[in-house]
């Protein structure tokens, strides 16, 4: 019997090539700098592919790739991988996501004393053949507050550094607990804004997902301190860069860094290059030996999991789960997800806990996976793309999340029922789904029976129970040309506050969100989207 093959297309640590040749279980080819066509050629033999950030794995080369088991990537994005047709056929994705959290964070801290005393462009001028000392007096970081957006392993890492230099920190992140922050000895706050108004120095350490493309724009970056010093180093489009570029002609911002790019590599003619005050490097975080070596080896121990022993661990597009197993429980997987999203878009943002309740026939078998991918779908508004089943649980940890689960053995009126529930901020939100035969459906929300499907646009309405409400919102919602599917009413008693469910055609716009929210008989009014 052949060994599976392994095609490493770009350059990993020695170590990592090692690990995969260990015991010469694999066959290993290191063929790097090639181009798409060749791949395409090169990989029908293969099993498994390992990249780092140079290779594009597209949908073509997965294609081609008859034997493809897995695609390994040396790093923490998976950006340059093609996940979604990896998923279609059936290609385990894996990615390294602890191996740079230090090196980047050194870089960010590298940075932040590079901004505060004009090193790069010190040592250029003294390379010129130049003395000038007036032009590059600079800042201490004692005493100052340093501002972080996103307090993940990184943020994290970088907050420690900046407290041993004697900084005040103050974070912004809407998914950090309260319990959280204080171990991390920084202040939390609670709106962007009041972050950008205290801070000296800023650093950015979020996924790139809708809610934070361009959180630094136009708007927000006059918001700041006169002369506040900005760092990049997690992902190019967090920052508006025409709009930091005119900051900087003008001095409100004194100096920034960045790693990252909205479009890498840099260009040539890229107004960027030619801004005094401005530090760059080209997507550096990772590149330190201790962390090329960690990753090289991380992905390599996974891979081998993989291809030899059938496990799968930090996956970015598969819960770890035998055949066998996904057959029983892989409905309860996607509509765990699915309830997980939902709780997301009514829990408090800042969330200390929540707890997945199993009752039924779903108790006979191991609930892990569930409970990851129930996670999954919480997490996903916080942690972007990033967040997959394997990792939510250290995500959630990350946050200061406490994650539980309890059981009841009577099912109660259904088979199997999954209840989930939050608490955040003083307030407890909880959304149940039940299987009908072999449909899933939304069945509670707050413990009030509802009947939803859990797809598509859902419209969460609290009241005033009283004649022609129903009537009210189906005209506006008719007026304004959205549709609805179904419906499904719940009170607590006559004249008291009514709960109202209505799955959407299509979500409703500002305005009409708006003129909804201005009668004094809705209590709330909320879209979730699924």
């Amino acid at each position: 019997m052949t060994s599976p093959k392994v095609l490493i297309a770009d350059s990993i640590s020695q170590r990592g090539v090692d690990e995969l040749s260990r015991e010469h279980a694999l066959e290993i080819t290191v063929k790097t700098g090639l181009s798409e066509r060749e791949l395409i050629d090169l990989i029908p033999p293969f099993s498994a592919l390992l990249v780092r950030s140079q290779t594009k794995v597209t949908a073509a080369i997965l294609n081609a790739g008859a034997k493809l088991r897995v695609v390994g990537r040396a790093g923490v994005g998976v950006d340059n991988v093609d996940v979604e047709t990896a998923t279609r056929r059936g290609i385990v994705v894996l990615n390294a996501p602890g191996g740079n959290t230090v090196s980047t964070a050194e870089h960010a801290f590298s940075l932040l004393l590079s901004v505060a005393r004009k090193i790069p462009q010190a040592d250029a001028s003294i390379r010129g053949k130049k003395w000038d000392k007036k032009n590059f007096e600079g800042v201490e970081l004692y005493n100052k507050t340093l501002g972080v957006i996103g307090m993940g392993r990184i943020g994290s890492e970088l907050s420690r550094r900046a407290i041993a230099f004697g900084m005040r920190v103050v974070a912004y992140d809407p998914y950090l607990s309260a319990t959280r922050a204080r171990s991390l000895q920084v202040e939390l706050m609670d709106e962007l804004d009041d972050l950008l108004t205290t801070a000296d120095f800023i650093s950015l350490h979020t996924p790139l997902t809708a809610e934070t493309r361009h959180v630094l724009d136009d708007a927000r970056l006059q918001k700041t301190k006169r002369g506040v010093r900005i760092i990049n180093c997690a992902r190019g489009g967090l920052i508006d860069e025409t709009a930091l570029l005119r900051a900087l002609q003008d001095g409100h911002v004194a100096g920034a860094a960045l790693d990252v790019f909205e479009v890498e590599p840099l260009p040539v003619d890229s107004p960027l290059r030619s801004a005094p005050n401005l530090v760059l490097t080209p997507h550096l975080g990772a590149s330190t030996a201790e962390a090329q070596e960690s990753v090289g080896i991380e992905i390599a121990q996974s891979i081998r999991a993989v291809l030899l022993e059938g496990t799968i661990r930090n996956a970015v597009n598969m819960p770890n789960l035998d055949a066998k197993t996904l057959a029983i429980i892989g409905p309860h997987l996607r509509f765990g997800e699915k309830l997980g999203r939902f709780l997301s878009q009514i829990a408090p943002k800042r969330a200390d806990s929540i707890n997945i309740n199993y009752s039924g026939k779903v108790n006979e078998v191991d609930t892990t996976a569930i409970t990851r991918a129930v996670l999954k779908g919480f997490l996903q508004l916080a942690g972007g793309s990033e967040v997959n089943e394997v990792n939510a649980p250290a995500f959630a940890e990350t946050l200061g999340l406490k994650v539980s689960e309890s059981r009841l053995s009577a099912p109660g009126d259904y088979t199997d029922m999954l209840e989930l529930s939050a608490v955040g901020e003083g307030k407890t939100v909880s959304v149940g789904g039940a299987f009908f035969g072999a449909t899933p459906r939304i069945v509670s929300i707050n413990s009030r029976p509802v009947e939803a499907r859990p797809h598509g646009v859902v419209f969460v309405l609290e009241n005033t129970d009283r004649p022609g409400m129903v009537g009210r919102i189906g005209t506006l919602l008719g007026d304004h040309g959205v549709n609805i599917a179904t419906m499904s009413l719940s009170r607590n008693q006559a004249g008291g506050t009514a709960l109202t469910v209505l799955n959407l055609d299509t979500a409703p716009d500002e305005e009409l969100l708006m003129e909804i929210r201005a009668s004094e008989d809705i209590r709330s009014a909320q879209v979730i989207q699924l």
